[in-house]
């Protein structure tokens, strides 16, 4: 039995034609976001998942759920993450059509 090896790059380059799945993989896009903000912010910070778990007063698993992204955690817990890793939650809107920022 023979594998072929593909390159993820053109897997997922083959998958977005799916219009089902560009819509999927775009609907998570915010969870994604998410994750990358929180990753960044402890790394920048230097810390591991259990230094920012202890500065908040919870479990490295806790913490981990949070980078995972499937957690949607609240303003209070993102807050909590900030004040640990010496950075400041800012939340912002933006518009997702250039035709919503007319009206």
């Amino acid at each position: 039995m023979t594998s072929k090896t593909i390159r993820v790059d053109d897997w997922a380059k083959e998958r977005m034609k799916d219009p089902a799945f560009k819509a999927a993989y775009d609907a998570l896009d915010e969870e994604f976001a998410l994750a990358t903000a929180l990753i960044h912010a402890r790394t920048a910070a230097d810390m591991t998942q259990e230094q920012v778990a202890e500065a908040m007063g919870t479990t490295q698993a806790v913490v981990a759920r949070l980078e995972s992204g499937r957690v949607m955690p609240s303003t209070r817990t993102l807050e909590r993450f900030a004040k640990a890793t010496g950075t400041r939650l800012r939340i912002r809107f933006e518009p997702s059509k250039p035709e919503a920022a007319r009206r």
